[in-house]
């Protein structure tokens, strides 16, 4: 679907249930943009009964942006997301949210290391009806703002994350211990980025396999496709 905002437009590609029909997630890219890895995460949602769409991030700076995940790949996309405005980016994701919830009624966001920074500002700025965050490494410094989160929020990171230091982390977990709607997960032996089955020199398989056994039940009791269920 192509997404107006007040300065262009930008795609959102979309993938369905084999229903058809079901709440929306908006699915927030990393830095390396619509690839493999994403659209095979779009998949996995989307065979879980939910309509999702990724908003194309990069659309002011880089259109069409997608690259490896070698250092080659890391360097080339770090290079892009320097130029890239999250503001804007937070701003585009809202408008994604609000357009998929057009559509289908209730809407989400997840997102992954950029995405989940992303993830975290919209869900104090916006009205998701659920939000996944992983590995977002500005969420940290961010999280006194949590009082505007109201919806239900899951957190997951790496306890060996060379991006996000444990003791950053720590300060996520202490800030959300007491909050009904927040959760945090931390995989303590992996690092950044584990979730990400393209890239051997971020994977980490059990940390993954446990993290999204996590999400996809926090989601099937937060949000579940069959709105009886939540």
């Amino acid at each position: 679907m192509k997404i107006h905002v007040a300065d262009g437009a930008f795609d959102a590609p979309v993938w369905e249930p084999a229903s058809g029909d079901g709440p929306g997630l908006v699915l927030i890219q990393e830095i390396f943009g619509l690839d493999e890895y994403l659209k095979s995460v779009a998949a996995d949602l989307a065979a879980l009964g939910y309509v999702v769409a990724i908003p194309e991030l990069f659309w002011r700076v880089a259109p069409g942006w997608s690259s490896g995940h070698d250092d080659a790949g890391v360097a080339a996309s770090m290079d892009v997301a320097s130029r890239f405005d999250p503001t804007l980016g937070v701003s585009d994701v809202v408008a994604t949210l609000e357009h998929l919830r057009a559509r289908t009624g209730r809407a989400g966001l997840l997102g992954f290391c950029l995405g989940g920074s992303l993830a975290y500002e919209a869900a104090m700025t916006a009205d998701p009806d659920v939000t996944v965050s992983f590995y977002g490494s500005t969420v940290p410094d961010r999280i006194t703002g949590i009082d505007a989160v109201t919806c239900p929020i899951q957190f997951h990171f790496g306890g060996q994350d060379p991006y996000i230091p444990r003791p950053a982390v720590q300060h996520v977990v202490d800030a959300v211990a007491d909050r009904p709607n927040a959760e945090i997960h931390v995989q303590e032996a992996a690092g950044h980025a584990f979730h990400s089955r393209v890239a051997p020199k971020f994977h980490h398989p059990a940390a993954a396999t446990t993290a999204w056994t996590l999400t996809t039940e926090f989601l099937a009791r937060t949000f579940s496709p069959d709105p009886l269920l939540t």
